[in-house]
C-alpha cells in the first residue's frame, strides 16, 4: 500500500501570537518548504513545537494530514485549506490515516516513521481558524490524522512516495483510538494491544485507563 506526499511543511520562527494566555503563541502556522527536508528524531529540520506538553516529543515528532480530508473540510467551509493549514508537517495523497493502525510503519523517502497516535485537536486550532466550533466538527467528524514517531532519520520531499511497510494487524487503527480517547472512552480497552506504540508519555496514564476499563468488564 502506497500514496505520495503532496507537501512537507514547518512553522519556523514565523508563530501564531496567543495574546493573554501561556505559551502566548504557537507554531500551528506551518507552510511548504521547498526541496529536501531533514528529518531528525524529534521532528522536522526548522520546525518549532511550542508546548510540548501537547505536542512535539519522539511520539508527536511529525503530523500528517490526508489532501482527502483537506478537501473535505474545503467543501464544507468553502475556502481554500493549502498544505500546512491543519499544522500538519506532511500532506499525504492516497494513504486514509484515519483508517492507519497504531504502530503501522512507512517508508517516506529516506526516513522510516512509525503511527503512533491520531490528533486530539484543541482551542489554539478554532483560533487559527477563525471558527470557533471548530473542535466540536473536527471532533465528530473524527478524521484527525495522525502523529508519527520517527525510528530512522533521513529527509523527505514533495513527491516522495509513502509506503506502508510494517501493519501490526491488532485492528487498532488512529480512528478507533480517536473515538476511545474522547466521544466513545468505554471503548479504551480495546487499545491494548496497541498501547506500546503510544507516545511514550501518554503511556502511563493510558494503561492507567485501559487497566480500570478492564477491570469494571470484568466485575459486570
Amino acid at each position: 500500500m502506497s500514496g505520495r506526499l503532496l507537501a512537507v511543511c514547518v512553522s519556523g520562527s514565523d508563530l501564531l501570537p496567543l495574546p493573554g494566555r501561556r505559551p502566548d503563541r504557537s507554531g500551528i502556522d506551518k507552510r511548504p518548504r521547498e526541496g529536501r527536508v531533514a528529518v531528525h528524531e524529534l521532528g522536522l529540520d526548522g520546525d518549532v513545537q511550542v508546548n510540548r506538553k501537547y505536542h512535539g516529543g519522539e511520539g508527536q515528532a511529525v503530523y500528517a494530514f490526508a489532501q482527502e480530508d483537506a478537501d473535505v473540510w474545503a467543501a464544507e467551509l468553502g475556502r481554500d485549506l493549502p498544505p500546512g493549514r491543519f499544522g500538519e508537517n506532511l500532506r499525504t495523497a492516497g494513504v486514509d490515516l484515519t483508517a492507519a493502525e497504531v504502530g503501522e510503519r512507512w517508508r517516506v523517502g529516506t526516513a522510516l516513521v512509525e503511527v503512533t497516535a491520531p490528533r486530539i485537536p484543541c482551542a489554539n486550532f478554532a483560533r487559527f481558524w477563525d471558527v470557533p466550533d471548530l473542535v466540536k466538527r473536527f471532533t465528530a467528524r473524527g478524521a484527525t490524522g495522525a502523529y508519527l514517531r520517527v525510528l530512522e532519520t533521513g529527509d523527505v520531499g514533495a513527491g516522495d512516495e509513502v509506503t506502508v511497510v510494517h501493519r501490526p494487524g491488532h485492528g487498532v487503527t488512529t480512528g478507533l483510538a480517536f473515538r476511545a480517547l474522547t466521544t466513545q472512552r468505554y471503548r479504551v480497552a480495546q487499545l491494548e494491544p496497541a498501547l506500546a506504540s503510544f507516545p511514550v508519555k501518554d503511556r502511563p496514564k493510558l494503561a492507567e485507563r485501559i487497566a480500570r476499563a478492564t477491570a469494571t468488564a470484568a466485575r459486570t
